[in-house]
């Protein structure tokens, strides 16, 4: 059985092509039994199209390809014409977007942005949700802002378990951030894109990069203001018997094994001894017992390299060593004069700053280890896996005289150890004498390329910046941005083509032609004649309130960027039929495909739901009123800066 809102989105159709039959005197023409058998062949395909994105059956991709296939079928368009938005720019510069934003991801760019948002948010609520909603709001001008949501679910996890603030406090802001950053920039989201492509379509020059800034700032910031105080509709009483427990962190291992303290970074001087020497060669442990090197700090040509010390390890002037030495055993200030060091600061504790690269794990002894009976030093699990041994847990006393390396392990035994992810990450497939109990919240965030975000932030700035300028096509700016993200080595291939989402792509391309069909046959007409002969008289503000309203209710049942294939070209014959400009109908439908917050199946806000705990009603419950805000926002400035 078909749900109602499935057969709602079904007659939505016919009942919009009928809308003002009676004023018009247009009731022959415009009912469904007086049309062509063009219009309505095409129409009962978009009416199961409806039904079938309404249901999620099957899945969005799949329904486009149906499509794209029986369209021919009817002869309003063949099948060359159903298979040309493959080769539609727009569709080449929303994959384009789609790896730019990945290279940026795999980067730590957004990370970074998280970090700084943790440090500049501080505890309090208000002032979180603020930096929160305008970082994701700014940063998602500039990339899809579905991935941009992806990127600060763990963000703002992390800002949740750091501050005592709930998640599902911050989610939803999030996601309403991330819908309307697509209000802030031609390539912000998808369905901008399309919409500007019927513009060209039509014969004008488009949208310009920031035409629709003017447009998304204001609602971004009323926004703010609205989820100030919506946000306590969302506030939920936690039962403390099923609080999960959440993941240690690094912060929580240093403190539990005392490492603060224990921390030094020295640079080796020019003239130091230590310059073209190896390490095997120094033999730490005989100059100074119970230092540890964890990492090697190196600057490259365009970023700093973090290297793992291992015995062939050369050193060079100018690297920066990375040390673990317990306090009050070694005086730090004599082993630097002695081999050329300078001491530098520390900005984090126990190098929690180095956690993309070096990181930390939990394991114990098990009963039929190897280890068991052995000291740490014999075990040498530098040696076997890279490893070193900085925390010892243990049921018997230690003699304090005795070293960490001195120390015998036993069966049940809990040692935290340090090293490069790569190698934790092996502990968990195959290991006999050693059972990881732990991996830090840290281990998800790990950056595959995070050394070379000052080359993808060159990359992506002089893609944007050919744009903004005009200096070349947004596609072919584009293109070269993800070309000099794989010269850079920011991404590979693999990954660019994993990074683009196929099922929305084809989505589009799919649906692409029924805007070509229903302009053929008469149906864009009579919907702009049907819409204008509802509310003509009223005035333009009216036709684009109502013009917007529509779209917001089709997203409902359709996702974006299928709304705005939809109803761009209805925007444009209504502009037509008052001979205005084609401006300010495009931009309302292009910022009201955007304006999806009553919905939770949207792409971006399907991402909150399960981090956020909502129901479907939540949506409905702060979306709706925000999409009103929206909408007088776009109605009143939309004609301002785009005058009909």
């Amino acid at each position: 059985m078909i749900p109602s809102y499935g057969i709602a989105a079904a007659e939505w159709v016919a009942a919009f092509l009928r809308l003002s039959a009676a004023r018009f005197d247009v009731a022959a023409r415009v009912n469904l039994a007086y049309m062509n058998s063009d219009l309505l062949m095409v129409v009962s395909l978009l009416g199961a199209a409806i039904v079938m994105f309404a249901l999620n059956r099957p899945r969005v991709d799949a329904v486009a390809l149906i499509m794209m296939v029986l369209l021919p079928f009817t002869g309003v368009v063949s099948m060359d014409e159903a298979l040309a938005g493959f080769a539609n720019s727009s569709i080449v510069l929303i994959a384009a977007m789609f790896v730019l934003g990945e290279g940026l991801a795999r980067t730590g760019i957004a990370k970074r942005l998280g970090d700084w948002l943790v440090l500049k948010g501080g505890s309090g609520e208000l002032r979180l949700l603020a930096t929160l909603m305008l970082t994701v709001g700014t940063l998602g001008a500039l990339m899809s802002s579905t991935g941009v949501v992806a990127i600060f679910i763990p963000v703002v996890l992390r800002i949740a378990a750091r501050t005592g603030v709930q998640a599902r406090m911050l989610m939803m802001p999030m996601a309403f951030a991330g819908l309307v950053s697509g209000m802030m920039t031609l390539v912000a989201t998808s369905p901008n894109l399309v919409v500007n492509q019927e513009l060209i379509r039509l014969g004008t020059d488009g949208f310009g990069f920031f035409a629709f800034t003017p447009f998304g700032v204001p609602v971004l910031l009323l926004g703010i203001a609205y989820m100030a105080v919506a946000r306590r509709w969302l506030r939920e009483k936690i039962d403390p018997d099923k609080t999960v427990r959440a993941r240690p962190r690094m912060a929580d291992w240093i403190e539990k094994y005392e490492l603060a303290g224990r921390e030094h970074k020295v640079r080796i001087r020019p003239n130091s001894p230590l310059v073209g020497r190896t390490l095997g060669s120094l033999k730490i442990e005989e100059v100074a017992p119970g230092t540890l090197v964890i990492a090697i700090e190196r600057n490259e040509r365009f970023y700093k390299d973090v290297l793992r010390p291992r015995p062939k390890t050369e050193l060079r002037a100018y690297d920066v060593l990375l040390l673990d030495a317990v306090p009050d055993t070694h005086d730090v200030d004599a082993i630097c004069e002695q081999f050329g060091l300078d001491l530098m600061p520390i900005s984090s504790p126990y190098f929690a700053d180095q956690s993309h690269e070096v990181g930390m794990v939990e394991v114990m002894i098990p009963t039929d280890s190897r280890f068991a009976g052995k000291t740490i030093a014999e075990v040498r699990l530098r040696d076997r896996y890279e490893l070193s041994v900085v925390g010892l847990k243990c049921s018997a006393k230690r003699k304090p005289e005795q070293r960490l390396s001195e120390q015998v392990l036993k069966t049940g035994d809990t040692l935290l150890l340090v090293g490069p992810w790569k190698t934790l990450r092996t502990l968990q497939d195959e290991n006999s004498d050693l059972l990881l109990l732990h991996l830090p919240a840290e281990f998800d965030e790990v950056l595959p390329a995070a050394k070379r975000a000052p080359l993808a932030l060159v990359s992506f700035g002089l893609a944007v910046g050919l744009m903004v300028t005009g200096a070349l096509p947004n596609v072919q700016a584009a293109l070269i941005g993800c070309l000099l993200m794989g010269l850079f080595k920011c991404i590979d291939l693999e990954k660019a083509y994993r990074a683009i989402q196929w099922k929305t792509v084809i989505m589009i391309v799919g649906m692409m032609p029924f805007a070509l069909a229903l302009e053929r046959t008469g149906g864009v007409d009579l919907a702009a004649q049907a819409l204008v002969g509802a509310v003509g008289n009223a005035g333009p503000h009216a036709i684009l309130a109502s013009l917007f309203a529509i779209t917001v209710v089709m997203g409902l049942f359709v996702v974006n960027t299928a709304n705005a294939v939809l109803m761009a070209p209805v925007a444009l014959a209504v502009a037509k039929s008052l001979e205005a400009s084609p401006f300010p109908f495009a931009m309302i439908v292009a910022l009201a495909a955007s304006a999806a917050f009553m919905t939770p199946v949207s792409p971006v806000n399907i991402l909150v739901i399960t981090a956020g705990g909502y129901r479907f009603i939540d949506f409905v419950k702060i979306g709706l009123p925000f999409t009103l805000i929206a909408m007088v926002v776009s109605v009143l400035l939309v004609p301002i800066f785009m005058p009909f």
